[in-house]
């Protein structure tokens, strides 16, 4: 069968999905508000999200300021099908995986700019924005090889920018539990010709537990010019973490591990408009940093020093005809490492991307082909079509399909890493997918609703495996994961007398089939989130008082579901605005990464003003 999903569980996630639905209807009259609409730009061809034919998920400016969370890591936690697996507070060393995938699976962006580390992905959400900063988030599920090419293999992340603020400044600070205290300062002015966005934080901890104290610094700048003419968008980030890697990496009794990290972005880019072409140009430099160390008391025993860069440029466009509108790329970029353990390593790649939007039964039916092809110093030409398609079943129904092929090249630690007890492989092959999708999306005026029908086969996945005790782990082809699911996503709202009360709630559920190994020894097991919910609510309590609580449920297939609850409260009045933060509130027992075990209760207090 297409797909294997229990029939009892597909209904009942139905029942709910209409169910949300006729809750939102009924609230009509207790509130005209529209969710507005926004325009996804993670693709050449820029659509409203109503109209996009692709699985893509937004967390919009003003659901970040209401979530209650401090982090981009911790505000993913609450969307379902997003496996973040942590490896403590404060939004420190964490891996994101997207249904199912690995952390080397997954695509981010910012504003549009790939920031994919050659070195591994262990490191990617490094290189993730503070919230005072970001616009918008948006989320691309399922296969994404033929809109952004290679590393979109599971799905990619785009995180949008704001241009400027609608104060001239905000000063936030915050202490809490573990000894943690967080400093930033966000300044921000726009005029007609230009506009400016400047940022700084600090974020200290003495850690949960032995080993795991951090302190981070980031900073982030973005001017635009020429606003009147040709806007140019200068972006400049640079993120410098120090921590304690207590059982991060290596065996769980491995408790003396240290990292320090640097992730840096430049970039230029404008969007120029000419009669039917919209042209969006983009000129960028990536850094990476990492120096690893085995026993933090004794650098000398075992050290890794990283560094990489990426330079590219890339140019999409997109035109409008009387046969729709077509889409065209080209992206050009160098990417280098220079390591200790790893060598000297280069890897030049050009991506040339074309697609087209049809639109046939007075617009009530959209199919947009695409293909990526990429060529590779030394991986040759990949090839990787994809189709997207949409039907307007009637005005608040969409029903949207897509299929498509999507990859993923090893990374040089796949391909080079050396020490005691793994081998890296030169000879490893491309990871390998064909990926198909179908669901139905429901809109109106109080409420966003979609569930969706999923399957995955992936081929020469890569693995760490050994034939006997004696040997090393070796990086091999060797894996073959079926992959089938479901994911309902639901976004309501409704008002309790005058105050806006808003509710989202999500459920994924994942089924591996493994293919049989011919190693008795493996290093990596495939353990997705079998079953993943969230429910969030944020509650306005009054005009100056509202709070955010947020519920998850995981479960993967050889352990014991475990529950998290997080609860936060904040309080404006004349500029200063108070906040409280509670973390895990019932003390749940858990871990989600390398048997790392999360803290259990803990709190920020914190004070913000607007100037």
């Amino acid at each position: 069968m297409f797909f294997k999903i229990n029939t009892n569980l597909f209904l009942s996630v139905v029942f709910c999905l209409n169910s949300a639905c006729f809750f939102a209807q009924t609230q009509d009259s207790l509130s005209t508000k529209k969710l507005s609409e926004v325009i996804v730009y993670s693709s050449r061809i820029d659509l409203p999200l109503s109209e996009n034919s692709r699985s893509i998920q937004l967390i919009s400016k003003e659901e970040i300021q209401q979530s209650g969370v401090n982090t981009v890591v911790d505000l993913l936690q609450q969307v379902a099908g997003l496996d973040i697996r942590r490896r403590g507070t404060g939004g420190m060393q964490a891996d994101l995986y997207i249904r199912g995938g690995n952390f080397d699976q997954t695509l981010l962006l910012i504003d549009g700019i790939k920031v994919e580390d050659a070195q591994t992905g262990h490191h990617l959400l490094n290189f993730v924005l503070p919230l005072q900063v970001i616009e918008r988030i948006e989320i691309v599920k399922g296969p994404a090889a033929r809109v952004f090419g290679q590393n979109a293999f599971t799905g990619a992340i785009n995180v949008v920018t704001k241009t400027t603020l609608n104060q001239n400044a905000i000063l936030q600070l915050q202490k809490g539990s573990f000894d943690q205290a967080n400093g930033q300062l966000t300044l921000g002015k726009s005029t007609k010709k230009a506009s400016v966005l400047a940022h700084y934080s600090y974020n200290t901890s003495d850690g949960y537990r032995y080993n795991t104290d951090y302190k981070n610094h980031h900073a982030f700048f973005k001017a635009q010019l020429n606003k009147e003419h040709l806007p140019i968008d200068f972006i400049a980030s640079f993120s410098d973490r120090k921590f304690g890697a207590n059982g991060f990496y290596a065996l769980p009794s491995y408790d003396e591990q240290y990292e320090e990290t640097q992730a840096s972005l430049v970039a230029f880019q404008t969007v120029l408009k000419k009669d039917n072409w919209i042209l969006k140009p983009r000129l960028y430099w990536r850094r990476g940093q990492d120096m690893y160390l085995f026993l933090r008391t004794n650098p000398s025993y075992y050290r890794n020093d990283h560094i990489t860069h990426k330079v590219g440029i890339a140019l999409d466009a997109s035109r409008q005809s009387t046969l729709g509108v077509s889409g065209l790329g080209m992206d050009l970029a160098r990417t280098s490492i220079s390591s200790n353990n790893l060598g000297q390593r280069e890897r030049w790649v050009a991506t040339l991307f074309a697609e087209h939007r049809f639109q046939f039964s007075q617009n009530r039916i959209d199919i947009t082909p695409g293909i990526a092809v990429s060529n590779y110093t030394d991986f040759g030409t990949q090839v990787f079509p994809g189709i997207d398609m949409g039907v307007i079943l009637s005005e608040q129904f969409r029903l949207i399909a897509n299929i498509g092929y999507t990859y993923r090249i090893p990374t040089f630690t796949d391909l080079y890493y050396s020490d005691p007890t793994t081998l890296g492989n030169e000879n490893l092959k491309a990871e390998e997918a064909l990926a198909e999708e179908i669901g139905i999306r429901f809109k109106n005026a109080k409420s966003e609703a979609t569930i969706r029908l999923f399957h995955r086969n992936a081929t020469n996945l890569i693995d760490y495996v050994k034939f006997s005790e004696e040997d090393k782990f070796q990086a091999t082809n060797f894996r073959q994961v079926n992959t089938y699911g479901v994911e309902f996503e639901n976004k309501f709202s409704f008002r309790i007398g005058e105050q806006a009360q808003k509710v989202a709630m999500g459920y994924t559920y994942l089924k591996d089939d493994v293919g049989e190994l011919r190693s008795q020894i493996s290093r990596y097991s495939i353990n997705s989130l079998k079953h993943h919910f969230t429910f969030n609510i944020r509650p306005q309590f009054s005009s100056n008082l509202r709070g955010a609580i947020s519920y998850k449920l995981a479960q993967r297939p050889q352990d014991e579901a475990y529950h998290v609850v997080d609860l936060a409260l904040s309080w404006n009045y004349k500029g200063f605005q108070l906040s409280l933060s509670a973390n895990n509130i019932f003390n749940a027992v858990y871990s989600e990464s390398n048997l790392v075990p999360m803290p259990k209760s803990n709190g920020l207090a914190g004070i913000q003003y607007l100037f």
